[in-house]
């Protein structure tokens, strides 16, 4: 079976990030290219840790956070960084709770004012 090789640009396009966000995620090592001259290839193992990137930016994960979790798998392995995972989620799970919460109250306290000056125009 052949490699799946992604250029710098095909890379940018399957994840649907800019040229700045793949050099910053080179720069801050969550990625590390081969190079060819000027040119920089993703293999399968990039392309992965690329997927497990942009699942835990959707989740709201920091950059700082991932890195490190990418980590663990390289010094302690699969069931290291399984449960290092699940630590994570959960606190992330909490975080997003909270923010759920603030974000409730926040629209109820502005539901609250348009009514009452809905109601004092007579609408």
């Amino acid at each position: 079976m052949e490699d799946i090789r992604l250029s710098f640009k095909e890379m940018c396009a399957r994840f649907e990030v800019t040229p700045r966000t793949l050099r910053y995620y080179e720069y801050i090592e969550l990625l590390s290219p081969e190079r060819q001259g000027r040119s920089r290839f993703y293999g399968p193992k990039e392309i992965a840790r690329m997927i497990l990137i942009m699942r835990g930016r959707k989740f709201g994960f920091q950059l700082e956070d991932i890195r490190q979790w990418l980590l663990i798998y390289e010094k302690e392995g699969t069931e290291a960084q399984m449960r290092a995972w699940i630590d994570m989620a959960d606190g992330q799970m909490r975080e997003l709770e909270e923010q759920r919460k603030q974000l409730d109250d926040a629209m109820n306290e502005l539901r609250g004012l348009r009514d009452d000056v809905a109601a004092d125009l007579g609408m």
